[in-house]
Protein backbone atom coordinates (compact mmCIF):
# COMPACT_ATOMS: atom_id res chain seq x y z
CA UNK A 1 0.00 0.00 0.00
CA UNK A 2 3.00 1.96 -0.37
CA UNK A 3 1.11 3.35 -3.46
CA UNK A 4 -1.96 4.24 -2.33
CA UNK A 5 -3.24 6.42 -5.11
CA UNK A 6 -5.89 4.62 -7.47
CA UNK A 7 -3.68 6.18 -10.71
CA UNK A 8 -0.43 4.61 -9.44
CA UNK A 9 -1.27 1.13 -8.21
CA UNK A 10 -4.88 -0.16 -8.74
CA UNK A 11 -4.25 1.02 -12.37
CA UNK A 12 -1.49 -1.45 -12.96
CA UNK A 13 -3.50 -4.91 -11.57
CA UNK A 14 -6.45 -3.98 -13.80
CA UNK A 15 -3.97 -3.08 -16.90
CA UNK A 16 -1.72 -6.16 -16.25
CA UNK A 17 -4.41 -8.40 -15.27
CA UNK A 18 -2.51 -9.34 -12.11
CA UNK A 19 -4.22 -11.16 -9.28
CA UNK A 20 -5.36 -9.18 -6.43
CA UNK A 21 -3.20 -9.80 -3.20
CA UNK A 22 -4.18 -11.77 -0.42
CA UNK A 23 -2.99 -8.88 1.93
CA UNK A 24 -2.84 -5.29 1.66
CA UNK A 25 -0.93 -3.48 4.48
CA UNK A 26 -2.82 0.06 3.41
CA UNK A 27 0.00 1.87 5.16
CA UNK A 28 0.01 4.90 2.55
CA UNK A 29 1.65 7.87 2.47
CA UNK A 30 3.94 9.47 5.76
CA UNK A 31 7.72 10.42 6.56
CA UNK A 32 10.33 7.65 5.39
CA UNK A 33 10.50 6.27 9.01
CA UNK A 34 7.03 6.17 10.44
CA UNK A 35 6.56 4.84 6.76
CA UNK A 36 8.84 2.29 6.96
CA UNK A 37 7.99 1.52 10.78
CA UNK A 38 4.35 0.56 10.34
CA UNK A 39 5.32 -1.50 7.24
CA UNK A 40 8.07 -3.96 8.91
CA UNK A 41 5.78 -4.38 11.58
CA UNK A 42 2.60 -5.32 9.19
CA UNK A 43 4.73 -7.85 7.51
CA UNK A 44 6.74 -9.18 10.29
CA UNK A 45 2.83 -9.95 11.39
CA UNK A 46 2.16 -11.47 7.75
CA UNK A 47 5.33 -13.49 7.87
CA UNK A 48 5.00 -14.70 10.90
CA UNK A 49 1.27 -16.13 10.17
CA UNK A 50 2.24 -17.46 6.39
CA UNK A 51 5.74 -19.30 7.41
CA UNK A 52 7.01 -18.54 3.41
CA UNK A 53 9.97 -20.66 2.32
CA UNK A 54 10.98 -17.09 0.62
CA UNK A 55 11.22 -13.50 1.17
CA UNK A 56 11.11 -11.95 -2.41
CA UNK A 57 11.86 -7.94 -2.44
CA UNK A 58 12.28 -6.05 -5.45
CA UNK A 59 13.96 -2.54 -6.12
CA UNK A 60 14.58 0.36 -3.63
CA UNK A 61 11.61 1.87 -2.05
CA UNK A 62 10.44 1.51 1.70
CA UNK A 63 8.53 -1.29 1.17
CA UNK A 64 11.64 -3.31 -0.50
CA UNK A 65 13.66 -2.39 2.67
CA UNK A 66 10.35 -3.15 4.88
CA UNK A 67 10.20 -6.91 3.80
CA UNK A 68 14.47 -7.38 3.63
CA UNK A 69 14.04 -6.32 7.26
CA UNK A 70 11.36 -8.55 8.39
CA UNK A 71 12.80 -11.49 6.72
CA UNK A 72 16.08 -10.73 8.56
CA UNK A 73 14.70 -10.59 11.47
CA UNK A 74 12.90 -14.08 11.07
CA UNK A 75 15.30 -15.90 9.86
CA UNK A 76 13.37 -16.56 6.57
CA UNK A 77 16.02 -16.63 3.11
CA UNK A 78 15.58 -13.24 1.53
CA UNK A 79 16.21 -12.81 -2.00
CA UNK A 80 16.45 -9.30 -3.97
CA UNK A 81 15.48 -8.54 -7.54
CA UNK A 82 17.51 -5.00 -8.48
CA UNK A 83 20.24 -6.06 -6.56
CA UNK A 84 23.66 -4.14 -6.33
CA UNK A 85 22.25 -1.06 -8.08
CA UNK A 86 23.70 2.34 -6.60
CA UNK A 87 24.00 5.95 -7.55
CA UNK A 88 26.62 6.58 -5.30
CA UNK A 89 24.10 9.20 -3.52
CA UNK A 90 23.37 8.85 -0.16
CA UNK A 91 21.19 11.68 0.02
CA UNK A 92 18.90 9.35 -2.07
CA UNK A 93 16.29 7.51 0.27
CA UNK A 94 16.50 4.82 -2.53
CA UNK A 95 20.01 4.22 -2.00
CA UNK A 96 20.09 3.79 1.73
CA UNK A 97 17.44 1.55 0.88
CA UNK A 98 18.99 -0.67 -1.95
CA UNK A 99 22.46 -0.49 0.07
CA UNK A 100 21.04 -2.21 3.19
CA UNK A 101 18.52 -4.29 1.60
CA UNK A 102 21.72 -5.84 -0.42
CA UNK A 103 23.28 -6.58 2.59
CA UNK A 104 20.77 -8.46 4.39
CA UNK A 105 20.37 -10.87 1.26
CA UNK A 106 21.04 -14.51 0.67
CA UNK A 107 19.89 -14.18 -3.03
CA UNK A 108 21.07 -11.14 -5.36
CA UNK A 109 19.53 -11.01 -8.65
CA UNK A 110 21.16 -8.11 -10.44
CA UNK A 111 20.13 -6.62 -13.78
CA UNK A 112 23.60 -5.74 -15.04
CA UNK A 113 27.36 -6.26 -14.80
CA UNK A 114 27.33 -3.03 -13.44
CA UNK A 115 25.27 -4.34 -10.49
CA UNK A 116 27.27 -7.83 -9.82
CA UNK A 117 30.97 -5.48 -9.58
CA UNK A 118 29.07 -3.03 -7.38
CA UNK A 119 28.44 -6.15 -5.26
CA UNK A 120 32.11 -7.74 -5.44
CA UNK A 121 33.47 -3.86 -4.06
CA UNK A 122 31.37 -3.88 -1.06
CA UNK A 123 32.15 -7.96 -0.47
CA UNK A 124 29.14 -9.25 -1.69
CA UNK A 125 30.20 -12.50 -3.66
CA UNK A 126 28.31 -15.22 -2.77
CA UNK A 127 24.40 -15.71 -3.71
CA UNK A 128 25.12 -13.04 -6.76
CA UNK A 129 23.56 -14.48 -9.84
CA UNK A 130 23.45 -11.72 -13.19
CA UNK A 131 19.93 -12.75 -14.22
CA UNK A 132 19.25 -9.45 -16.56
CA UNK A 133 16.38 -7.04 -15.89
CA UNK A 134 12.95 -7.91 -14.84
CA UNK A 135 11.62 -4.39 -16.19
CA UNK A 136 13.06 -5.42 -19.99
CA UNK A 137 10.55 -9.05 -19.76
CA UNK A 138 8.00 -6.97 -19.41
CA UNK A 139 8.50 -4.13 -21.88
CA UNK A 140 8.70 -7.46 -24.30
CA UNK A 141 5.56 -8.60 -23.21
CA UNK A 142 3.62 -6.01 -22.82
CA UNK A 143 4.39 -3.78 -25.69
CA UNK A 144 2.63 -5.17 -28.25
CA UNK A 145 -0.32 -5.85 -26.11
CA UNK A 146 -0.18 -1.68 -25.40
CA UNK A 147 0.10 -1.19 -29.19
CA UNK A 148 -3.12 -3.17 -29.65
CA UNK A 149 -5.39 -1.81 -26.77
CA UNK A 150 -3.92 1.40 -25.81
CA UNK A 151 -5.98 4.81 -27.57
CA UNK A 152 -3.64 7.22 -25.75
CA UNK A 153 -2.04 8.81 -28.90
CA UNK A 154 -5.50 9.35 -30.30
CA UNK A 155 -6.92 11.01 -26.86
CA UNK A 156 -4.85 13.51 -26.78
CA UNK A 157 -4.32 14.27 -30.18
CA UNK A 158 -0.51 13.55 -30.03
CA UNK A 159 1.51 12.54 -33.55
CA UNK A 160 4.47 10.12 -33.15
CA UNK A 161 7.64 11.87 -32.50
CA UNK A 162 6.18 15.15 -32.61
CA UNK A 163 6.18 16.10 -28.70
CA UNK A 164 8.58 15.30 -25.54
CA UNK A 165 7.37 13.72 -22.78
CA UNK A 166 8.71 14.82 -18.80
CA UNK A 167 7.67 13.32 -15.52
CA UNK A 168 8.97 14.59 -12.14
CA UNK A 169 8.15 12.76 -8.76
CA UNK A 170 11.76 12.63 -6.59
CA UNK A 171 11.85 14.46 -3.93
CA UNK A 172 15.30 16.01 -4.69
CA UNK A 173 13.04 18.06 -7.63
CA UNK A 174 9.56 17.93 -6.28
CA UNK A 175 10.23 19.05 -2.67
CA UNK A 176 12.69 22.36 -3.80
CA UNK A 177 10.45 24.96 -4.79
CA UNK A 178 13.68 26.51 -7.04
CA UNK A 179 14.34 22.93 -9.24
CA UNK A 180 10.64 22.58 -9.72
CA UNK A 181 10.32 25.88 -10.65
CA UNK A 182 13.41 25.51 -13.08
CA UNK A 183 12.20 22.32 -14.58
CA UNK A 184 8.87 23.94 -15.48
CA UNK A 185 10.48 26.93 -16.78
CA UNK A 186 12.80 24.44 -18.97
CA UNK A 187 9.73 22.47 -20.61
CA UNK A 188 8.18 26.15 -21.33
CA UNK A 189 12.07 27.15 -22.82
CA UNK A 190 12.30 24.14 -25.11
CA UNK A 191 9.79 24.96 -27.33
CA UNK A 192 8.30 21.65 -28.66
CA UNK A 193 5.27 20.45 -27.10
CA UNK A 194 5.74 18.87 -23.58
CA UNK A 195 3.32 16.09 -22.08
CA UNK A 196 3.90 16.06 -18.73
CA UNK A 197 1.72 13.30 -16.62
CA UNK A 198 1.62 15.06 -13.23
CA UNK A 199 1.96 12.55 -10.23
CA UNK A 200 -0.76 13.13 -7.23
CA UNK A 201 2.52 14.02 -4.84
CA UNK A 202 4.22 16.69 -7.40
CA UNK A 203 0.92 18.20 -8.16
CA UNK A 204 0.66 19.09 -4.80
CA UNK A 205 3.36 20.43 -4.14
CA UNK A 206 3.39 22.77 -7.18
CA UNK A 207 0.05 24.11 -5.38
CA UNK A 208 1.72 24.75 -2.42
CA UNK A 209 4.62 26.49 -4.28
CA UNK A 210 2.19 28.63 -6.71
CA UNK A 211 3.61 26.78 -9.75
CA UNK A 212 0.10 26.07 -10.43
CA UNK A 213 -3.38 27.01 -9.58
CA UNK A 214 -4.95 24.26 -7.54
CA UNK A 215 -7.90 23.33 -10.19
CA UNK A 216 -11.44 23.64 -9.43
CA UNK A 217 -12.96 20.44 -11.06
CA UNK A 218 -11.29 17.09 -11.26
CA UNK A 219 -9.20 17.01 -14.21
CA UNK A 220 -9.43 14.49 -16.67
CA UNK A 221 -6.90 12.38 -19.09
CA UNK A 222 -6.63 15.30 -21.20
CA UNK A 223 -6.65 18.07 -19.34
CA UNK A 224 -6.31 21.59 -19.86
CA UNK A 225 -2.46 23.29 -18.23
CA UNK A 226 -3.28 25.38 -15.33
CA UNK A 227 -2.96 29.35 -14.96
CA UNK A 228 0.88 30.00 -13.70
CA UNK A 229 3.24 27.67 -15.26
CA UNK A 230 6.50 30.00 -15.36
CA UNK A 231 6.88 30.58 -19.10
CA UNK A 232 8.69 32.93 -21.43
CA UNK A 233 7.36 31.36 -24.06
CA UNK A 234 3.83 31.21 -23.69
CA UNK A 235 2.26 28.05 -21.48
CA UNK A 236 0.68 26.40 -24.31
CA UNK A 237 3.79 24.15 -24.78
CA UNK A 238 3.46 22.33 -21.41
CA UNK A 239 0.22 19.91 -21.02
CA UNK A 240 -0.68 18.34 -18.09
CA UNK A 241 -2.30 15.37 -17.49
CA UNK A 242 -3.37 12.66 -15.25
CA UNK A 243 -1.08 9.83 -14.16
CA UNK A 244 -1.13 7.03 -16.93
CA UNK A 245 -1.65 3.45 -16.72
CA UNK A 246 1.11 0.85 -17.75
CA UNK A 247 -0.16 0.18 -21.32
CA UNK A 248 -0.91 3.59 -22.60
CA UNK A 249 2.47 4.55 -20.40
CA UNK A 250 4.44 2.00 -22.75
CA UNK A 251 2.77 3.53 -25.77
CA UNK A 252 3.38 7.23 -24.83
CA UNK A 253 7.26 7.05 -24.02
CA UNK A 254 7.45 4.74 -27.24
CA UNK A 255 6.06 7.48 -29.79
CA UNK A 256 8.23 10.32 -28.07
CA UNK A 257 10.86 12.40 -29.63
CA UNK A 258 12.42 12.75 -26.33
CA UNK A 259 11.61 11.90 -22.91
CA UNK A 260 12.31 14.03 -20.00
CA UNK A 261 12.54 11.91 -16.36
CA UNK A 262 13.94 12.16 -12.62
CA UNK A 263 12.64 8.36 -12.98
CA UNK A 264 15.17 5.18 -12.76
CA UNK A 265 12.38 3.04 -14.77
CA UNK A 266 11.62 5.90 -17.79
CA UNK A 267 15.16 5.86 -18.25
CA UNK A 268 15.79 2.10 -19.20
CA UNK A 269 12.62 2.40 -20.65
CA UNK A 270 13.55 5.43 -23.09
CA UNK A 271 16.42 2.96 -23.69
CA UNK A 272 14.19 -0.14 -24.53
CA UNK A 273 12.52 2.24 -27.09
CA UNK A 274 15.87 3.85 -28.79
CA UNK A 275 14.09 7.02 -27.25
CA UNK A 276 16.71 9.60 -26.23
CA UNK A 277 16.51 10.68 -22.60
CA UNK A 278 17.35 13.44 -20.22
CA UNK A 279 17.84 12.70 -16.86
CA UNK A 280 16.91 16.11 -14.46
CA UNK A 281 19.08 14.56 -11.02
CA UNK A 282 22.74 14.69 -10.39
CA UNK A 283 23.34 11.14 -11.11
CA UNK A 284 22.27 8.01 -12.15
CA UNK A 285 22.12 4.42 -11.17
CA UNK A 286 21.98 3.44 -14.81
CA UNK A 287 25.35 4.48 -16.50
CA UNK A 288 25.75 2.55 -19.40
CA UNK A 289 22.73 4.11 -21.14
CA UNK A 290 24.87 7.18 -20.55
CA UNK A 291 27.95 5.54 -21.77
CA UNK A 292 26.30 4.44 -24.76
CA UNK A 293 25.18 7.77 -25.32
CA UNK A 294 21.42 7.51 -25.13
CA UNK A 295 20.75 9.52 -21.58
CA UNK A 296 22.34 12.64 -20.35
CA UNK A 297 22.47 13.73 -17.01
CA UNK A 298 21.95 17.47 -16.36
CA UNK A 299 20.42 17.86 -12.59
CA UNK A 300 18.04 20.38 -12.57
CA UNK A 301 19.48 23.59 -14.08
CA UNK A 302 17.25 25.10 -16.20
CA UNK A 303 19.70 25.90 -19.24
CA UNK A 304 21.19 22.34 -19.05
CA UNK A 305 17.75 20.83 -19.61
CA UNK A 306 17.03 22.83 -22.74
CA UNK A 307 20.37 22.82 -24.27
CA UNK A 308 20.23 18.58 -23.63
CA UNK A 309 16.92 18.29 -25.19
CA UNK A 310 17.52 20.54 -28.04
CA UNK A 311 20.46 18.21 -28.74
CA UNK A 312 18.98 15.40 -28.34
CA UNK A 313 19.12 12.74 -30.99
CA UNK A 314 21.12 9.55 -31.73
CA UNK A 315 22.08 6.85 -33.83
CA UNK A 316 24.39 5.22 -31.47
CA UNK A 317 24.11 0.95 -31.25
CA UNK A 318 22.49 0.09 -28.47
CA UNK A 319 23.74 -2.87 -26.51
CA UNK A 320 21.90 -5.41 -24.67
CA UNK A 321 22.91 -4.35 -21.18
CA UNK A 322 19.45 -5.94 -20.03
CA UNK A 323 19.50 -9.35 -20.61
CA UNK A 324 17.86 -11.22 -23.36
CA UNK A 325 13.96 -10.86 -21.98
CA UNK A 326 14.05 -13.93 -19.45
CA UNK A 327 15.35 -12.29 -16.41
CA UNK A 328 12.17 -13.40 -14.60
CA UNK A 329 12.75 -16.99 -15.75
CA UNK A 330 16.10 -16.96 -14.97
CA UNK A 331 15.04 -15.34 -11.07
CA UNK A 332 12.34 -18.39 -10.91
CA UNK A 333 14.62 -21.17 -11.27
CA UNK A 334 17.25 -20.01 -8.76
CA UNK A 335 14.25 -19.19 -6.51
CA UNK A 336 13.36 -22.99 -6.29
CA UNK A 337 16.36 -24.55 -6.12
CA UNK A 338 16.82 -27.15 -3.55
CA UNK A 339 18.99 -25.03 -1.19
CA UNK A 340 17.10 -23.87 1.53
CA UNK A 341 19.69 -20.58 2.31
CA UNK A 342 21.07 -19.47 -1.05
CA UNK A 343 23.83 -19.64 0.49
CA UNK A 344 27.98 -20.49 -0.59
CA UNK A 345 26.37 -20.43 -4.54
CA UNK A 346 28.75 -19.30 -6.84
CA UNK A 347 28.07 -16.12 -8.95
CA UNK A 348 26.80 -16.56 -12.08
CA UNK A 349 28.23 -13.79 -14.24
CA UNK A 350 26.90 -14.65 -17.68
Amino acid sequence: GQHYDDRMSAVFFRDLEIPEPDYNLGVGSGPHGWQTGRMLIRIEEVLTAEKPARVLVYGDTNSTLAGALAACKLRIPLAHVEAGLRSFNREMPEEHNRVLTDHCSDLLLSPTRAGVRNLAREGIIEGVHLVGDTMYDAVLQFSEIARRRSTILQDLGLEPKHYLLATVHRPSNTDNPENLRNILAAFSEIGDPVVFPVHPRTRKKMVEFGLIRAPGQKQGRAGKVHDGLPSSAGNASIRLIEPLGYLDMLVIEQNARLILTDSGGMQKEAYFFGVPCVTMRTETEWMETVDAGWNVVVGADMEKIVDAARRAGTNNPRPEFYGDGRAAEKAARLLTSSRNDFRGERTVTA
